[in-house]
Protein backbone atom coordinates (compact mmCIF):
# COMPACT_ATOMS: atom_id res chain seq x y z
CA UNK A 1 0.00 0.00 0.00
CA UNK A 2 1.16 3.18 -0.55
CA UNK A 3 1.18 4.95 2.95
CA UNK A 4 3.28 2.60 3.57
CA UNK A 5 5.81 2.83 0.91
CA UNK A 6 5.78 6.16 1.79
CA UNK A 7 6.40 5.94 5.78
CA UNK A 8 9.63 3.45 4.82
CA UNK A 9 10.81 6.29 2.82
CA UNK A 10 10.84 9.22 5.43
CA UNK A 11 11.58 6.57 8.65
CA UNK A 12 14.30 4.72 7.26
CA UNK A 13 17.19 5.11 5.72
CA UNK A 14 20.41 7.44 5.55
CA UNK A 15 19.11 10.42 6.76
CA UNK A 16 20.82 13.05 4.56
CA UNK A 17 20.25 11.26 1.37
CA UNK A 18 15.74 11.06 2.85
CA UNK A 19 16.20 14.33 3.25
CA UNK A 20 17.41 15.42 0.06
CA UNK A 21 15.26 13.07 -2.19
CA UNK A 22 12.02 14.84 -0.21
CA UNK A 23 14.15 18.22 -0.58
CA UNK A 24 14.43 19.08 -4.41
CA UNK A 25 10.94 17.91 -5.45
CA UNK A 26 9.33 20.69 -2.78
CA UNK A 27 12.29 22.89 -3.85
CA UNK A 28 11.91 22.23 -7.52
CA UNK A 29 7.72 22.85 -6.95
CA UNK A 30 7.96 26.03 -4.88
CA UNK A 31 10.35 27.59 -7.18
CA UNK A 32 7.45 26.82 -10.11
CA UNK A 33 5.06 28.15 -7.80
CA UNK A 34 7.11 31.53 -6.96
CA UNK A 35 7.38 31.59 -10.90
CA UNK A 36 3.57 32.65 -10.91
CA UNK A 37 4.20 36.02 -9.55
CA UNK A 38 7.73 36.43 -10.56
CA UNK A 39 6.77 36.16 -14.60
CA UNK A 40 3.83 38.82 -13.93
CA UNK A 41 6.12 40.84 -12.44
CA UNK A 42 8.54 40.17 -15.21
CA UNK A 43 6.16 40.66 -18.17
CA UNK A 44 4.20 44.03 -16.62
CA UNK A 45 7.32 45.34 -15.76
CA UNK A 46 8.98 45.09 -19.24
CA UNK A 47 5.79 45.73 -21.30
CA UNK A 48 3.65 47.77 -19.37
CA UNK A 49 5.95 49.64 -17.26
CA UNK A 50 7.33 51.25 -13.85
CA UNK A 51 4.56 52.58 -12.41
CA UNK A 52 2.49 48.80 -13.34
CA UNK A 53 5.88 46.93 -11.79
CA UNK A 54 4.79 49.25 -8.49
CA UNK A 55 1.58 48.18 -8.66
CA UNK A 56 2.23 44.37 -8.74
CA UNK A 57 4.85 44.61 -6.13
CA UNK A 58 2.36 46.97 -3.93
CA UNK A 59 -0.26 43.55 -3.67
CA UNK A 60 2.62 40.36 -2.65
CA UNK A 61 2.69 41.30 1.15
CA UNK A 62 -0.97 41.51 1.21
CA UNK A 63 -1.63 38.14 -1.21
CA UNK A 64 1.33 36.33 1.16
CA UNK A 65 -0.79 38.07 4.41
CA UNK A 66 -3.78 36.70 3.52
CA UNK A 67 -3.14 33.44 1.44
CA UNK A 68 -0.48 32.79 4.45
CA UNK A 69 -2.95 32.21 7.80
CA UNK A 70 -4.94 29.93 5.62
CA UNK A 71 -2.13 28.05 4.25
CA UNK A 72 -0.69 27.91 7.63
CA UNK A 73 -3.83 26.40 9.03
CA UNK A 74 -3.76 23.85 6.41
CA UNK A 75 -0.58 22.68 7.94
CA UNK A 76 -2.30 21.33 11.06
CA UNK A 77 -3.27 18.41 8.30
CA UNK A 78 0.24 17.79 7.11
CA UNK A 79 1.38 17.64 10.98
CA UNK A 80 -1.54 15.26 11.41
CA UNK A 81 -1.51 13.20 8.09
CA UNK A 82 2.42 12.33 8.45
CA UNK A 83 1.75 11.35 12.07
CA UNK A 84 -0.75 8.83 10.79
CA UNK A 85 1.79 7.96 7.83
CA UNK A 86 4.49 7.33 10.43
CA UNK A 87 2.18 4.91 12.37
CA UNK A 88 0.60 3.25 9.53
CA UNK A 89 -2.84 4.46 11.23
CA UNK A 90 -5.06 3.65 7.89
CA UNK A 91 -8.38 5.07 9.55
CA UNK A 92 -7.13 8.27 10.56
CA UNK A 93 -5.68 8.50 7.44
CA UNK A 94 -8.70 8.60 5.16
CA UNK A 95 -10.26 10.90 7.89
CA UNK A 96 -7.27 13.02 7.65
CA UNK A 97 -7.70 13.38 3.77
CA UNK A 98 -11.47 14.07 3.37
CA UNK A 99 -11.29 16.58 6.49
CA UNK A 100 -8.30 18.09 4.68
CA UNK A 101 -10.01 18.97 1.51
CA UNK A 102 -13.19 19.50 2.75
CA UNK A 103 -11.49 22.56 4.86
CA UNK A 104 -9.54 23.65 1.82
CA UNK A 105 -12.81 24.31 0.31
CA UNK A 106 -14.75 26.27 3.00
CA UNK A 107 -10.91 27.98 3.44
CA UNK A 108 -11.41 29.10 -0.08
CA UNK A 109 -14.40 30.92 -0.25
CA UNK A 110 -13.11 32.89 3.40
CA UNK A 111 -10.24 33.80 1.68
CA UNK A 112 -12.06 34.55 -1.86
CA UNK A 113 -14.36 37.13 0.54
CA UNK A 114 -11.68 38.78 2.80
CA UNK A 115 -9.17 38.86 -0.43
CA UNK A 116 -12.05 40.77 -2.13
CA UNK A 117 -13.57 42.87 0.09
CA UNK A 118 -10.77 43.71 2.90
CA UNK A 119 -7.58 43.81 0.59
CA UNK A 120 -8.43 46.68 -1.21
CA UNK A 121 -8.97 48.81 2.19
CA UNK A 122 -5.83 48.00 2.88
CA UNK A 123 -3.48 48.80 0.36
CA UNK A 124 -5.09 52.07 0.98
CA UNK A 125 -4.14 51.77 4.77
CA UNK A 126 -0.59 50.94 3.88
CA UNK A 127 -0.36 54.00 1.52
CA UNK A 128 0.24 52.51 -1.50
CA UNK A 129 1.62 55.39 -3.91
CA UNK A 130 -1.74 56.97 -5.74
CA UNK A 131 -0.15 56.37 -8.70
CA UNK A 132 -0.56 52.77 -9.05
CA UNK A 133 -3.10 52.40 -6.34
CA UNK A 134 -5.81 51.53 -9.29
CA UNK A 135 -3.53 48.71 -10.71
CA UNK A 136 -3.24 47.44 -7.61
CA UNK A 137 -6.79 47.19 -6.44
CA UNK A 138 -7.90 45.55 -10.05
CA UNK A 139 -5.02 43.29 -9.57
CA UNK A 140 -5.74 42.41 -6.12
CA UNK A 141 -9.88 41.80 -6.96
CA UNK A 142 -9.27 39.57 -9.85
CA UNK A 143 -6.27 37.38 -7.70
CA UNK A 144 -8.73 36.72 -5.12
CA UNK A 145 -11.11 35.06 -7.33
CA UNK A 146 -9.66 31.99 -7.83
CA UNK A 147 -8.59 31.64 -4.37
CA UNK A 148 -10.35 28.96 -3.84
CA UNK A 149 -7.90 27.00 -6.30
CA UNK A 150 -5.07 27.81 -4.37
CA UNK A 151 -6.33 26.48 -1.22
CA UNK A 152 -7.61 23.27 -2.29
CA UNK A 153 -3.80 22.89 -4.40
CA UNK A 154 -1.88 23.62 -1.65
CA UNK A 155 -4.32 21.10 0.78
CA UNK A 156 -3.93 18.31 -1.91
CA UNK A 157 -0.15 18.74 -2.39
CA UNK A 158 0.49 19.15 1.35
CA UNK A 159 -1.47 15.67 1.74
CA UNK A 160 0.62 14.29 -1.04
CA UNK A 161 3.81 15.20 0.78
CA UNK A 162 2.24 13.98 3.71
CA UNK A 163 2.37 10.59 2.62
CA UNK A 164 5.93 10.99 1.07
CA UNK A 165 5.08 12.14 -2.43
CA UNK A 166 6.83 15.43 -3.17
CA UNK A 167 7.29 14.75 -6.85
CA UNK A 168 3.61 14.82 -8.11
CA UNK A 169 3.02 18.27 -7.08
CA UNK A 170 5.95 19.70 -8.22
CA UNK A 171 5.46 18.16 -11.82
CA UNK A 172 1.57 20.07 -11.44
CA UNK A 173 3.82 23.50 -10.63
CA UNK A 174 5.92 22.75 -13.62
CA UNK A 175 2.43 22.73 -16.13
CA UNK A 176 0.67 25.21 -14.14
CA UNK A 177 3.60 27.44 -14.76
CA UNK A 178 3.97 26.86 -17.99
CA UNK A 179 0.02 28.03 -18.39
CA UNK A 180 0.25 30.77 -16.91
CA UNK A 181 3.56 32.05 -18.85
CA UNK A 182 1.32 31.18 -21.86
CA UNK A 183 -1.70 33.10 -20.48
CA UNK A 184 0.84 36.45 -19.79
CA UNK A 185 1.70 36.88 -23.08
CA UNK A 186 -1.64 36.47 -24.61
CA UNK A 187 -3.70 38.85 -22.01
CA UNK A 188 -0.48 41.38 -21.22
CA UNK A 189 1.47 41.39 -24.21
CA UNK A 190 -1.30 40.29 -27.29
CA UNK A 191 -4.45 41.37 -25.80
CA UNK A 192 -2.72 44.48 -23.94
CA UNK A 193 -4.76 44.11 -20.93
CA UNK A 194 -2.22 45.04 -18.77
CA UNK A 195 -2.28 44.35 -14.88
CA UNK A 196 -5.81 42.41 -15.15
CA UNK A 197 -3.88 40.16 -17.40
CA UNK A 198 -1.65 39.22 -15.37
CA UNK A 199 -3.68 38.75 -12.53
CA UNK A 200 -6.18 36.59 -15.27
CA UNK A 201 -3.19 34.58 -15.74
CA UNK A 202 -2.16 33.73 -12.01
CA UNK A 203 -6.20 32.71 -11.86
CA UNK A 204 -6.41 30.40 -14.15
CA UNK A 205 -2.67 28.64 -12.96
CA UNK A 206 -4.20 28.61 -9.93
CA UNK A 207 -7.51 26.66 -10.94
CA UNK A 208 -5.56 24.54 -13.51
CA UNK A 209 -3.35 23.19 -10.58
CA UNK A 210 -6.04 22.42 -8.52
CA UNK A 211 -7.94 20.02 -11.19
CA UNK A 212 -4.19 18.11 -11.44
CA UNK A 213 -4.34 17.90 -7.84
CA UNK A 214 -7.70 16.43 -7.32
CA UNK A 215 -7.24 14.43 -10.56
CA UNK A 216 -4.49 12.52 -8.66
CA UNK A 217 -5.77 12.27 -5.17
CA UNK A 218 -8.99 10.25 -6.51
CA UNK A 219 -6.78 7.85 -8.44
CA UNK A 220 -4.56 6.45 -5.38
CA UNK A 221 -5.46 3.05 -3.85
CA UNK A 222 -6.71 2.27 -0.47
CA UNK A 223 -6.86 4.43 2.08
CA UNK A 224 -5.53 7.31 0.74
CA UNK A 225 -7.89 8.05 -2.00
CA UNK A 226 -9.95 10.43 -2.06
CA UNK A 227 -14.06 9.95 -2.39
CA UNK A 228 -16.30 13.36 -2.76
CA UNK A 229 -19.15 11.28 -1.50
CA UNK A 230 -16.82 11.00 1.82
CA UNK A 231 -15.96 15.19 2.05
CA UNK A 232 -17.08 16.13 5.63
CA UNK A 233 -15.48 17.80 8.82
CA UNK A 234 -14.40 15.01 11.22
CA UNK A 235 -14.97 16.87 14.59
CA UNK A 236 -12.79 15.10 16.73
CA UNK A 237 -9.95 15.66 14.11
CA UNK A 238 -10.65 18.85 13.23
CA UNK A 239 -9.97 19.94 17.07
CA UNK A 240 -6.64 18.77 16.67
CA UNK A 241 -6.17 20.50 13.14
CA UNK A 242 -6.72 23.47 14.91
CA UNK A 243 -4.27 22.96 17.68
CA UNK A 244 -1.73 22.64 15.45
CA UNK A 245 -2.82 24.63 12.15
CA UNK A 246 -4.17 27.74 14.05
CA UNK A 247 -0.63 28.81 15.96
CA UNK A 248 1.40 28.13 12.59
CA UNK A 249 -1.11 30.31 10.66
CA UNK A 250 -0.30 32.79 13.23
CA UNK A 251 3.61 31.89 12.53
CA UNK A 252 3.26 32.12 9.31
CA UNK A 253 1.35 35.50 9.02
CA UNK A 254 3.60 37.43 11.53
CA UNK A 255 6.15 37.27 8.81
CA UNK A 256 3.68 38.93 6.31
CA UNK A 257 2.12 41.48 8.85
CA UNK A 258 6.04 42.55 9.60
CA UNK A 259 5.89 42.60 5.80
CA UNK A 260 2.65 44.74 5.23
CA UNK A 261 4.17 47.52 7.74
CA UNK A 262 7.78 47.19 5.84
CA UNK A 263 5.90 47.78 2.30
CA UNK A 264 3.94 51.16 4.22
CA UNK A 265 7.56 52.30 4.75
CA UNK A 266 8.57 51.68 1.61
CA UNK A 267 5.56 53.06 0.06
CA UNK A 268 6.90 56.64 1.65
CA UNK A 269 9.91 56.48 -0.45
CA UNK A 270 7.67 56.84 -3.99
CA UNK A 271 7.35 54.06 -6.83
CA UNK A 272 10.71 54.24 -7.53
CA UNK A 273 11.31 52.78 -4.36
CA UNK A 274 8.23 50.48 -4.24
CA UNK A 275 9.66 49.05 -7.93
CA UNK A 276 13.44 49.09 -6.80
CA UNK A 277 12.15 46.63 -3.64
CA UNK A 278 10.04 44.48 -6.08
CA UNK A 279 12.72 43.42 -8.22
CA UNK A 280 15.17 43.05 -5.13
CA UNK A 281 12.45 40.53 -3.60
CA UNK A 282 11.75 38.40 -6.83
CA UNK A 283 15.55 38.20 -6.89
CA UNK A 284 15.90 36.97 -3.04
CA UNK A 285 13.08 34.57 -3.71
CA UNK A 286 15.53 31.93 -4.84
CA UNK A 287 16.56 31.83 -1.47
CA UNK A 288 13.47 31.88 0.55
CA UNK A 289 12.08 29.14 -1.66
CA UNK A 290 15.08 27.11 -0.38
CA UNK A 291 14.79 28.08 2.82
CA UNK A 292 10.95 27.33 2.58
CA UNK A 293 11.53 23.85 0.92
CA UNK A 294 14.00 22.96 3.67
CA UNK A 295 11.21 23.81 6.29
CA UNK A 296 8.30 21.41 4.58
CA UNK A 297 10.81 19.03 4.05
CA UNK A 298 11.79 18.97 8.28
CA UNK A 299 8.48 19.53 9.26
CA UNK A 300 7.05 16.06 7.04
CA UNK A 301 10.64 13.81 8.23
CA UNK A 302 10.19 14.97 11.90
CA UNK A 303 6.05 14.46 11.40
CA UNK A 304 6.29 11.00 10.11
CA UNK A 305 9.66 9.77 12.23
CA UNK A 306 7.78 11.08 15.52
CA UNK A 307 4.34 9.19 13.95
CA UNK A 308 7.00 6.27 14.38
CA UNK A 309 8.41 7.01 17.07
CA UNK A 310 12.27 7.52 16.17
CA UNK A 311 13.15 10.50 18.74
CA UNK A 312 17.19 9.83 17.91
CA UNK A 313 16.55 9.93 14.31
CA UNK A 314 14.35 13.76 14.21
CA UNK A 315 17.24 14.97 16.57
CA UNK A 316 20.06 14.00 13.92
CA UNK A 317 17.45 14.94 10.83
CA UNK A 318 17.22 18.77 12.73
CA UNK A 319 21.51 19.23 12.75
CA UNK A 320 21.64 17.51 9.16
CA UNK A 321 19.00 19.65 7.70
CA UNK A 322 20.60 23.09 9.34
CA UNK A 323 23.80 22.28 8.23
CA UNK A 324 23.03 21.19 4.45
CA UNK A 325 20.44 24.69 4.73
CA UNK A 326 23.20 27.08 5.65
CA UNK A 327 25.95 25.50 3.32
CA UNK A 328 23.06 25.60 0.45
CA UNK A 329 22.03 29.66 1.36
CA UNK A 330 25.21 30.77 2.04
CA UNK A 331 26.44 29.66 -1.72
CA UNK A 332 23.19 30.75 -3.21
CA UNK A 333 23.70 34.49 -1.68
CA UNK A 334 27.07 34.94 -2.91
CA UNK A 335 25.77 33.87 -6.05
CA UNK A 336 23.03 36.82 -6.33
CA UNK A 337 25.34 39.52 -4.78
CA UNK A 338 27.60 38.73 -7.47
CA UNK A 339 25.27 38.68 -10.33
CA UNK A 340 22.56 41.42 -8.80
CA UNK A 341 22.60 44.01 -11.31
CA UNK A 342 22.31 41.17 -14.20
CA UNK A 343 19.43 39.48 -12.72
CA UNK A 344 17.44 43.03 -11.58
CA UNK A 345 17.85 44.35 -15.58
CA UNK A 346 15.48 41.02 -16.12
CA UNK A 347 12.81 42.55 -13.99
CA UNK A 348 13.43 46.15 -15.55
CA UNK A 349 15.51 48.41 -18.03
CA UNK A 350 15.42 51.33 -14.95
CA UNK A 351 18.27 52.23 -14.24
CA UNK A 352 17.32 53.84 -11.16
CA UNK A 353 15.43 51.08 -10.39
CA UNK A 354 18.53 48.58 -10.58
CA UNK A 355 21.09 50.88 -8.92
CA UNK A 356 18.38 51.04 -5.95
CA UNK A 357 17.51 47.31 -5.67
CA UNK A 358 20.96 46.59 -6.22
CA UNK A 359 22.13 48.55 -2.62
CA UNK A 360 19.02 46.92 -1.00
CA UNK A 361 20.40 43.43 -2.15
CA UNK A 362 23.85 44.46 -0.55
CA UNK A 363 22.19 45.58 2.81
CA UNK A 364 19.96 42.25 3.46
CA UNK A 365 21.22 39.32 1.54
CA UNK A 366 24.73 38.66 3.05
CA UNK A 367 22.22 37.67 6.23
CA UNK A 368 19.95 35.73 5.43
CA UNK A 369 21.58 32.80 6.54
CA UNK A 370 21.25 34.05 9.88
CA UNK A 371 17.36 33.27 9.48
CA UNK A 372 17.80 29.35 9.08
CA UNK A 373 17.58 28.19 12.83
CA UNK A 374 14.40 29.79 12.84
CA UNK A 375 13.04 27.87 10.03
CA UNK A 376 14.56 24.74 10.52
CA UNK A 377 14.02 24.87 14.33
CA UNK A 378 10.25 25.39 14.18
CA UNK A 379 9.57 23.38 10.91
CA UNK A 380 10.52 20.89 13.43
CA UNK A 381 8.49 21.63 16.46
CA UNK A 382 5.54 21.69 13.97
CA UNK A 383 6.23 18.48 12.98
CA UNK A 384 5.66 16.89 16.83
CA UNK A 385 2.72 18.95 16.88
CA UNK A 386 4.15 21.26 19.25
CA UNK A 387 3.37 24.68 17.75
CA UNK A 388 2.50 27.57 19.77
CA UNK A 389 5.75 28.88 21.22
CA UNK A 390 7.46 28.57 17.83
CA UNK A 391 4.35 31.37 16.62
CA UNK A 392 4.74 33.03 20.31
CA UNK A 393 9.27 33.24 19.75
CA UNK A 394 8.35 34.59 15.49
CA UNK A 395 5.58 37.28 16.52
CA UNK A 396 7.58 38.39 19.50
CA UNK A 397 11.32 38.76 18.12
CA UNK A 398 10.09 38.87 13.70
CA UNK A 399 6.49 41.03 13.76
CA UNK A 400 6.87 42.83 16.83
CA UNK A 401 10.34 43.83 16.85
CA UNK A 402 9.80 44.98 13.18
CA UNK A 403 6.70 47.18 13.93
CA UNK A 404 8.15 48.98 16.39
CA UNK A 405 11.22 49.35 14.19
CA UNK A 406 9.22 51.14 12.33
CA UNK A 407 7.54 53.04 14.22
CA UNK A 408 10.47 54.42 16.26
CA UNK A 409 13.71 54.17 14.03
CA UNK A 410 12.70 54.75 10.68
CA UNK A 411 10.29 57.59 11.31
CA UNK A 412 13.33 59.29 12.71
CA UNK A 413 15.73 57.79 10.68
CA UNK A 414 14.10 58.28 7.60
CA UNK A 415 16.48 56.28 4.79
CA UNK A 416 15.80 53.01 3.21
CA UNK A 417 18.66 51.59 4.56
CA UNK A 418 17.28 51.98 7.92
CA UNK A 419 14.58 49.96 7.18
CA UNK A 420 15.91 47.26 4.92
CA UNK A 421 18.07 46.62 8.88
CA UNK A 422 14.86 45.71 10.66
CA UNK A 423 15.27 42.11 8.51
CA UNK A 424 18.96 40.81 9.63
CA UNK A 425 18.48 42.15 13.59
CA UNK A 426 14.85 40.78 13.71
CA UNK A 427 16.70 37.28 12.15
CA UNK A 428 19.16 37.77 14.89
CA UNK A 429 17.35 37.76 17.86
CA UNK A 430 14.28 35.01 17.18
CA UNK A 431 17.62 32.74 16.39
CA UNK A 432 18.76 33.23 19.72
CA UNK A 433 15.83 32.66 21.57
CA UNK A 434 15.20 29.42 19.08
CA UNK A 435 18.67 27.89 19.70
CA UNK A 436 17.56 28.72 23.95
CA UNK A 437 14.20 26.37 23.09
CA UNK A 438 15.69 23.76 21.37
CA UNK A 439 18.07 22.78 23.65
CA UNK A 440 16.02 23.35 26.90
CA UNK A 441 14.69 19.82 25.16
CA UNK A 442 11.42 20.88 26.75
CA UNK A 443 9.56 20.81 23.18
CA UNK A 444 9.92 17.48 22.41
CA UNK A 445 8.88 15.93 25.59
CA UNK A 446 5.59 17.73 25.60
CA UNK A 447 4.69 16.32 22.37
CA UNK A 448 5.66 12.84 23.48
CA UNK A 449 3.55 13.12 26.85
CA UNK A 450 0.45 15.41 24.39
CA UNK A 451 0.30 11.63 22.41
CA UNK A 452 0.86 9.29 25.59
CA UNK A 453 4.26 7.71 23.49
CA UNK A 454 6.97 5.56 24.95
CA UNK A 455 9.91 8.46 25.47
CA UNK A 456 12.35 5.43 25.05
CA UNK A 457 10.84 4.12 22.02
CA UNK A 458 13.61 3.90 18.96
CA UNK A 459 12.02 1.20 16.29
Amino acid sequence: MQSKNAMHQITEGVIWKQLLIFFFPILLGTFFQQMYNTVDTIIVGRYVGTTALAAVGSTGPLISLINGFFIGMSSGVTVILSQFYGANDHGGIEKGIHTGIALSLILGVLVTVIGIFAGPRILKLIGTPESCLEDALLYTRIYYSGAIGTMVYNMGASILRAMGDSKRPMIFLMITCLVNIVMDFVFVVALNMGVAGAAIATVISQIVSALLVLWVMIRLPGASRLHFTKLRIDSSLMQNILVIGIPAGLQFITFDLSNVLIQSGINSFGDVTVAAWTAYSKTEAIAWMIISAFGVAITTFVGQNFGAQKYKRIRQSIWICLGMSVTLIGAICALLLYCKDFILAIYTTDLEVIRLGGQVMSWIVPYVVIFLPVEIFAGAMRGTGYSVVPTVITFVFVCLFRVLWVIFIVSRYHMIQVLALAYPVSWVLAAIVFFITYFRGTWLHKSIARCGMDPEYQD
